[in-house]
């Protein structure tokens, strides 16, 4: 079925929350208006590793407006502290003041609260501390030697596998066995982190900027000791989470400490510089790829190994390798990852964990290899075209790369291109030109959703899920209407509270494509429930009729084969009682991964000018097509690819944590120093997707978009950069001084 014969979802042409974030009325976490409110401030460590001696808390408890300090000499004991993280990596080791242990500098040693943040902010000034220091891992790429395998991972599957791909690299017509790294990259979404906590009693509100708030209750609960039912977390707007708020950090927890302690509410709002240690970070990447083809370019061996740094206090794996086993055909392809230990706050995820650094790295390599072969990079793409994952030898649920690379190409303007590097030239600018392929695994996990029509007609959609940027009113609004045949202005969403039906986090790209059919299943329930009121009524024109000649419009139930035949909802309603008609409904994924490989994919074209001279670089233009099954709403999902886009181009040039090598601070830990890209940085960018349904995934068709956008796009970038100079940069980010030949 082609796009064009796929009916589409009605779409809303307005955000649902956009005119409350334009005019300032969206009140996110920090901003809720509570009663006695007092604030805290979290002081961090100055050494990377060792022990606090003493705290001489004396002269800031005199300081003006100070009403508790906790330390780890007088902070409550948690009693399930040690177990309370649920499912890690989404539950997380924190740093709760139960012990005198450092792990790394920059972790939470004290809280201060006080009747405002300035004062709070000058009391922590006056904390005397002493450590006895302890010597620090810190040397990452110096120690690459001990890197090890993950403990929490099952053991390797031992074959041959690596041993059959360096035989096929000594046999190989052309081969690339180089290494790719990357940087330490931090989340800096808007709004940094921030929490409310108030107890009544023994119940405990918080009003958290997060992506997963019933996440976030149970492990919030399971840390302090008391039942989930008592923790209620609010979050109706995320100024941007990217992963790095889909996990239950330390600030939440001392928080809710701290508001115990001092007997009443507190907020903790991280600063900017407290972005950069305590809330995790994207990891560093070593990774060495191996490619082996024949003359003709289909590869004959892939491996992928990866290297990752890991904090002492808890392993997270940066799975840059997992594309790898599906993405090309090769008779033999072989991955790792190991890590190494350093005194680093713990890793967490970032956009597209594993498959933006992975992507970066398989697909330069790629481009190495169509230059080896001087074959186009396109083709050598095509000419190993995967078919079916053979990973696990099981057919993709829907794969339309190819339609990618035609019609990203096509605009892009792909066929004008000379192969040769430093052969495009716009006056003395160097042109370059190049791409890379984007993946992302689709998935889908359970939800529930609740829909309610009142007599006068609106609509009430809720779910316990989050919307962190990416649309979910909008897109819970227009599910809802599309099913009842409403206007999607009578349509009202509640979302953002544990008091609502549950759903899942938002991460994983998993949204839309988990909520929304709850959604739809609710809406549906609704509508049979009004048609079974309707022909069961004596009164109504449609009375006796049968369901399967009903449907829904313009607020309204019509006869199909009698279209003068109709039945106002609130009509129906008012004749039965004008009582609220619900639903509430479960969605759940069945055995679809069973049966199928579940990926979105993409073709990503970049256009670079470099000046020779000064070795500057500027991205024109990016032009990419996806494969992300049905595209839900034109004007959420296309700003979530543009916004994937974006961030590939921070990575590709502009993105990298410094750690200092001494001390173990980071050393650029503000928006002046870590740089991420701005409006003057970003050329035209050209998204657009096939737009064929995916209705094994969901009945809705849909894939996550949230993710898929920044993968491949650094490799884009960089590929393009070697296209225009000539010298192929290996290590992110690509900056002028790796471009001084």
């Amino acid at each position: 079925m082609s796009a064009q014969e796929t009916p589409q979802p009605r779409q809303a042409k307005v955000r649902y929350d956009g005119r409350l974030k334009v005019t300032g009325k969206a009140t996110y976490a920090a901003e809720f208006a509570v009663p006695n409110l007092h604030y805290g401030f979290i002081v961090q460590s100055t050494i990377p590793n060792g022990e606090i001696v003493s705290m001489d808390t004396a002269a800031a408890e005199r300081a003006s407006g100070v009403v508790a300090i906790l330390t780890p000499f007088n902070a409550q004991l948690l009693p399930a502290y040690g177990k309370a993280a649920v499912n890690p990596p989404a539950g997380r080791h924190m740093s709760l003041l139960q012990d005198k242990i450092v792990n790394y500098n920059g972790q939470p040693i004290a809280v201060v609260v006080a009747r405002s943040l300035p004062e709070a902010e000058f009391a922590a000034t006056l904390l005397e501390v002493r450590y006895k220091s302890a010597p620090a891992l810190l040397d990452f790429k110096g120690r690459l030697g001990e890197a090890r395998l993950p403990k929490k991972s099952p053991p390797p599957h031992v074959d041959d596998s690596a041993a059959k791909v360096a035989a096929a690299v000594e046999s190989a017509a052309a081969s690339i066995v180089e290494t790719y790294t990357t940087p330490i990259e931090n989340h800096n979404p808007m709004e940094p982190h921030a929490t409310i906590a108030t107890w009544n009693g023994d119940s405990l509100t918080l009003h958290n900027s997060t992506q997963s708030v019933s996440g976030d209750a149970r492990t919030v609960a399971k840390t302090l000791g008391i039942p989930v039912d008592n923790v209620r977390v609010i979050s109706p707007f995320v100024g941007g989470g990217f992963g790095c708020k889909g996990s239950t950090w330390s600030h939440v927890v001392l928080a809710a400490m701290a508001a115990k302690a001092a007997n009443c509410p507190v907020k903790i709002a991280l600063d900017r510089t407290q972005m950069f240690g305590p809330v995790g970070a994207r990891p560093a990447t070593v990774q060495s790829l191996k490619l082996a083809s024949d003359a003709g370019g289909t590869l004959t061996g892939i491996a992928h190994d990866v290297v990752i740094n890991s904090s002492v206090m808890e392993e997270f794996v940066e799975s840059s390798a997992g594309q790898t086993r599906m993405l090309y055909k090769s008779p033999v392809v072989a991955i790792s990852h190991k890590l190494v230990d350093v005194n680093y706050g713990i890793s967490t995820f970032q956009r597209a964990p594993g498959e933006a650094t992975g992507t970066y790295a398989l697909e330069s390599a790629m481009d190495e290899l169509a230059y080896k072969l001087k074959m186009d990079p396109v083709q050598l793409r095509l000419a190993n075209y995967a078919e079916m994952d053979q990973s696990n030898k099981m057919p993709f649920s829907s794969k339309h790369l190819r339609e990618c690379y035609q019609q990203a190409g096509e605009r892009f303007g792909w066929a004008k291109r000379t192969a040769a590097p430093r052969s495009m030239n716009d006056g003395e600018l160097l042109i370059g030109y190049g791409m890379a392929t984007a993946t992302y695994p689709a998935f889908r996990a359970a939800a529930q959703a609740s829909v309610a029509m009142a007599p006068d007609g609106r609509v009430i959609v809720s779910s316990g899920t989050q919307d962190i940027g990416t649309g979910m009113y909008t897109l819970m609004q227009q599910t809802a209407a599309d099913v009842l045949g409403v206007a999607m202005d009578v349509v009202d969403v509640k979302l953002g509270d544990t008091t609502l039906p549950p759903a899942p986090g938002s991460g994983g790209s998993q949204s839309a494509a988990s909520v929304c059919p709850a959604v739809q299943e609710a809406a549906t329930q609704v509508k049979l429930k009004l048609m079974q009121l309707a022909i069961n009524d004596a009164q109504s024109p449609l009375h006796g009729a049968r369901e399967d000649d009903i449907s829904a419009e313009n607020g309204r139930l019509i006869s199909k084969q009698s279209p003068k035949l109709a039945d106002a909802y609130t009509a129906i309603m008012v004749r039965n009682g004008s009582a609220p008609v619900e639903a509430t409904a479960d969605a759940e994924p069945g055995d679809e991964r069973k049966n199928f490989s579940l990926h979105s994919f993409g073709a990503v074209f970049a256009e670079v000018a470099v000046d020779p001279y000064l070795h500057m670089i500027k991205v024109r233009r990016v032009v990419a097509t996806y494969d992300i099954g049905t595209l839900l709403n034109q004007k959420t999902g296309l700003n979530q690819l543009v916004g994937g886009i974006v961030w590939g181009i921070g990575m590709a040039l502009h993105e990298e944590t410094k750690i200092d090598p001494v001390y173990g601070r980071t050393v650029n830990e503000n928006l002046a120093e870590y740089h991420v890209p701005v409006n003057a940085d970003i050329g035209d960018i050209d998204v657009s997707v096939v737009g064929i349904p995916d209705t094994t995934l969901n009945p809705l068709g849909a894939r996550g978009v949230g993710e898929i956008g920044i993968t491949g796009a650094a490799a884009a970038v960089a590929n393009a950069v070697y296209h225009a100079t000539g010298i192929r940069v290996r290590e992110l980010p690509i900056t002028l001084d790796k471009l001084m030949a």
